[in-house]
């Protein structure tokens, strides 16, 4: 696309070909050497950044994207992950921070999904793997290019937490009690030995979870910051595996609180999420209370403290794109080219549910009134949630005239544990209650028009959309699902180790086990009760909603005449190319404007 062209696009597609930039990481021990992820080429990589000398560098260049990255605490090299067209199996590659050949990281370890990485000052590596066939195993590599050691082996899903500053601990999270929602935290040493263990599950019994926050940054402080959920939320912990000591932090704070160190060890840098908003906060252990580190209102996607004290954060609300500040009152990294468009604001909706108070983001076109045509624009994970923050997929809906509503259902994230504990074994069902809910409010208000009622989302919010397109067909005028689940039982089979075991803490089995549960909660069950108009869009090299159990779903609707399109595109979960999102999110449009009536996609 040419500089007039770009000029020339509307909105929409301005927000998504802006250029945007990660949150600098930065080397431990050599912080002006930085790693951060932008999409300046069009397509989502790394690069590498020397702020002394001001040089910017491309790391990674490869056809669909490259995201996960690290910097070694020297900041000589660059590790990154590499796998094949965005299917999340492969191996750690190695590059020189200045630039020049890669090479694999650990030339002996086999490829396999990632299952977290700690990078040692001495050069050595913790490296965790995933695989169908050994389940997680972690192993010591002690140099680069040295035979990795294997020191921890389990079916269950587990993965490398940190690495100490002298690196003499690892801390690891597992779930060999069978619970894949709720972790327990063990430390070991570099020969697998076990230091001590931290496990608030009482052997799978407790529905608690703990999460490895980091190693004290400071030589011979061997504490371990880790979050707990011990009074109903996510909040942090000092926790000293070798004296034996837990030190709780009186941060009394509504919301879910998690926090990272400073880096020189004396004080905690507190992220702090509450009602869709984020805000960040310093304590220091031993004092009374937190001091609030003042950020605008919105949503902080992540923090870190500087060497000099300074917080560099990156920030963006519903209405304003993202920048990375810092608390000096500089913009820390601004990338060169067109500024993302804004967009409308959100609004908050409390509305009452099944299971309580559900919590609902609106953002209405800022011309017109309501009833609008409305998008219920549904978040994955499940365990995740929509914030104040900047989307451009939403912000294209608001701009061809829709109102877009974003529900936080029950399993979604800072609203306490048994909020998000709530979908067990009724998986689906449960947060479609709550989509029902807030629907029923949106037509009622005033907001929605009932006629033009479009069920969307991507991944677990695709699975949510195919699903209720077949079990509550009367309420909804039109689906769009993105890499969703069609046919759980299917997906089980197919998809990585960790998902499956996921999948069997929310059914509470296999598919074997537990038949009717698969059934009761599988869109495919569902398929001929659908009556709206529906798109599927799906990466054909997924891992984590694998195409098979799509085109499964899809023969199903082609088999009875159903009226569908299907979009493949040759990713995984989702693409990193800019254009191929912009391409995705314009079908969507044309499907739905050619269903619901209304004029052309902009700029189409």
């Amino acid at each position: 696309m040419t500089t007039t062209d770009a000029a020339a696009a509307p909105d929409w597609e301005k927000r998504f070909r802006a250029p945007r930039v990660s949150l600098p990481d930065w080397a431990e021990d050599a912080p002006d050497r930085s790693l951060f992820v932008s999409n300046a080429t069009g397509t989502y990589e790394l690069y590498a950044w020397d702020r002394a000398s001001g040089r910017q560098r491309q790391v990674t260049d490869r056809p669909n994207g490259t995201t996960d990255g690290v910097l070694t605490p020297d900041g000589e090299a660059v590790w990154w992950f590499s796998d094949t067209d965005g299917d999340e199996f492969g191996v750690w590659m190695r590059q020189p921070f200045g630039g020049g050949d890669d090479e694999p990281a650990a030339p002996g370890l086999a490829p396999s999904y990632p299952a977290g990485l700690a990078i040692g000052r001495d050069g050595s590596a913790v490296i965790g793997r995933s695989t169908d066939e050994d389940g997680t195993t972690v192993h010591l590599v002690r140099a680069p290019g040295a035979e990795p050691v294997e020191i921890y082996r389990h079916r269950e899903s587990a993965g490398v937490g940190d690495l100490s500053h002298d690196g003499s601990l690892i801390a690891l999270e597992h779930t060999e009690h069978g619970d894949a929602m709720h972790s327990a935290l063990r430390v070991v040493r570099p020969d697998g030995s076990t230091v001590a263990e931290l496990d608030d599950t009482e052997g799978g019994t407790k529905e608690l979870g703990l999460s490895v926050l980091g190693f004290a940054p400071v030589a011979g402080d061997t504490r371990l910051l880790v979050g707990h959920q011990r009074r109903g939320r996510w909040e942090p912990m000092i926790w000293d595996p070798v004296a034996g000591t837990e030190t709780p932090l009186p941060i009394d704070l509504p919301g879910d609180v998690g926090a990272e160190w400073y880096p020189d060890g004396s004080a905690l840098l507190v992220e702090h999420e509450f009602e869709a908003r984020s805000e960040l906060w310093r304590y220091e252990p031993g004092a009374a209370a937190p001091v609030r580190v003042e950020t605008p209102a919105g949503t902080v996607s992540g923090a870190t403290a500087r060497p000099d004290g300074t917080v560099e954060y990156l920030w963006s609300s519903a209405a304003q794109p993202p920048v990375v500040r810092s608390t000096s009152g500089a913009v820390v990294l601004d990338p060169p080219g067109a500024k993302a468009p804004p967009s409308v604001a959100v609004e908050d909706a409390w509305v009452e549910g099944p299971g309580g108070r559900i919590h609902a983001l609106v953002q209405k076109p800022a011309t017109g009134e309501g009833p609008f045509p409305t998008i219920f624009e549904i978040h994955g994970g499940p365990t995740w949630h929509d914030s104040d923050a900047f989307a451009s997929g939403p912000a294209a809906w608001v701009d061809h005239g829709f109102a877009v509503v974003r529900v936080n259902y029950r399993g979604s994230t800072g609203y306490g544990r048994a909020w998000t504990d709530a979908l067990k074994h009724r998986v689906g069902l449960i947060e479609l209650e709550d989509i029902a809910a807030v629907r029923e409010w949106s037509v009622k208000s005033g907001l929605a028009d009932p006629e033009r009622l479009v069920l969307a989302g991507g991944s677990w919010g695709g699975y949510l959309t195919l699903l209720g397109l077949g079990t509550q067909p009367d309420a909804w005028a039109l689906g769009l699902a993105a890499v969703p689940v069609a046919d759980y039982v299917t997906a089980y089979h197919d998809e990585m180790e960790a998902l499956k075991a996921m999948d069997r803490t929310l059914l509470g089995g296999t598919p074997e086990e537990v038949p009717e549960r698969f059934e009761a909660s599988s869109p495919l069950t569902y398929v001929d009760a659908v009556r709206a108009p529906v798109y599927i869009s799906a990466g054909v090299n997924d891992p984590r909603c694998p195409i098979r159990q799509v085109e499964n779903y899809v023969d199903r609707l082609a088999a009875r005449g159903a009226v569908h399109e299907v979009y493949r595109y040759d990713a995984g979960h989702g693409s990193l190319v800019v254009e191929e999102r912009i391409k995705q999110v314009r079908l969507e449009l044309e499907f739905a404007l050619k269903h619901l009536g209304g004029g052309p996609v902009q700029g189409a």
